[in-house]
C-alpha cells in the first residue's frame, strides 16, 4: 500500500497550459500517474500531452467521474479561488506546490479543507511520491531518476525540505531500504497538513515498518510530532534529523516559516521533544539509515 496516492489515483492539473504545469504533468505522465485532465480558464478543449483541458474543474468531473487529486500549478494570488474551486467540485486531496501566498487566503483555504475533510498538501508543497505507483507535483525531477531514487519499500519519508526530499531515499537506498510514500510538507507558514497528520496516515498503513524525517529549524512540527508519538497515535519506529542546529534564535534558516522564536521551534526544543516521547534523533543524514535497521526487523 501506500498513502494517499497510488497508481489507480485519479489527477487532474489546474493550470496545465502553463510552463510549468505542462512540463511536471509530463514527468507526472511518464512516472505512471493517471493524469486524465487539466484546468485552465479559457482553454477549454484544447489538449497538453495528449490531456484534454476543461474551463473548470466541474466539467473535468462532469467528464471524467470523481476526481480524487488535483495539482495546483496556479500563481499565489490566485491561488485561493482555485483550491476552493477543486474543494466545491469534490476533489479530496490538493497538492499546492506555489509559494508566497497571502497569508488570510491560506487561512482560508485550510479552513475550508478542515471542515469539507479535503487533504491540502502546502502550499509550498513540491509534492508526494509513491514509489512505483504515482507522483503529484515535481517530487523526483524527472521520471528516470524518480524510479531510481524511489524505489517501493517499508519506509515513510517526511521532508520539511523540498530541495532536501530526496536525501533520505538516498541514504536509504544505498542501504538496501525501499520507500512507501515520501512527502514534502510545504514551506509556507501555515500549511494544510502538519506533520502529525502524516504521521497518523503512515500508522494506518500496513506496508510503511517506519518513517524518518528530514526537519529543519522554526515552526513547531517536530514539536507536535512529538506530541503525536507521546499521545500514542504514532507508535512505529521514528528516526529524525534536524537541520539547522547551528542557527541562533531569530535567524531565519531556508524558508521564511523557519525563524527559532524563544524556545519553541529552536534545534534544542526539537531534540528535546522528540526524545522525550521516544523518537530517534540523529545528528547526520548518514545516521538515518543505520539507525533505522537498528530499529526494524526486516
Amino acid at each position: 500500500m501506500s498513502i494517499l496516492l497510488d497508481k489507480d489515483t485519479k489527477v487532474i492539473v489546474q493550470g496545465i497550459t502553463g510552463r510549468e504545469g505542462s512540463l511536471r504533468t509530463a514527468f507526472m505522465k511518464g512516472y505512471g500517474t493517471r493524469v486524465v485532465a487539466g484546468v485552465t480558464p479559457g482553454r477549454g478543449g484544447e489538449k497538453v500531452l495528449d490531456i484534454p483541458v476543461y474551463n473548470t474543474v466541474r466539467e473535468a468531473v462532469k467528464n471524467h467521474g470523481t476526481i480524487d487529486g488535483t495539482v495546483t500549478f496556479i500563481p499565489g494570488p490566485a491561488l485561493k479561488g482555485a483550491v476552493l474551486e477543486a474543494i466545491d467540485a469534490g476533489v479530496k486531496l490538493i497538492v499546492s506546490p506555489v509559494e508566497r501566498v497571502p497569508l488570510h487566503d491560506i487561512l482560508e483555504m485550510v479552513t475550508v479543507a478542515e471542515r469539507e475533510n479535503v487533504r491540502l498538501l502546502g502550499p509550498g508543497c513540491i509534492g508526494l511520491i509513491s514509489s512505483g505507483k504515482a507522483v503529484m507535483g515535481w517530487l523526483g525531477g524527472n521520471a528516470e531518476w524518480a524510479k531510481i531514487l524511489y524505489q517501493p519499500g517499508p519506509i515513510g519519508v517526511i521532508s520539511r525540505s523540498g530541495g532536501q526530499s530526496g536525501t533520505i531515499p538516498w541514504v536509504l537506498k544505498v542501504a538496501g531500504f525501499g520507500i512507501s510514500t515520501c512527502i514534502h510538507t510545504g514551506t509556507e507558514p501555515v500549511l494544510g497538513q502538519s506533520m502529525s497528520d502524516i504521521l497518523e496516515l503512515f500508522e494506518e498503513d500496513e506496508q510503511t515498518k517506519g518513517v524518518t524525517v528530514f526537519g529543519e529549524i522554526g515552526s513547531t512540527l517536530e514539536e507536535e510530532a512529538a506530541e503525536t508519538v507521546a499521545s500514542g497515535k504514532f507508535t512505529k519506529p521514528l528516526v529524525v534529523f534536524i537541520a539547522g542546529a547551528w542557527a541562533p534564535e531569530g535567524m531565519r534558516f531556508s524558508h521564511a516559516s523557519n525563524i527559532v522564536e524563544k524556545g519553541r521551534g529552536s534545534a534544542q526544543s526539537k531534540i528535546a521533544a522528540l526524545r522525550g516521547a521516544g523518537a530517534h534523533v540523529v545528528d547526520s543524514p548518514d545516521e538515518i539509515a543505520p539507525t533505522i535497521k537498528k530499529l526494524i526487523n526486516l
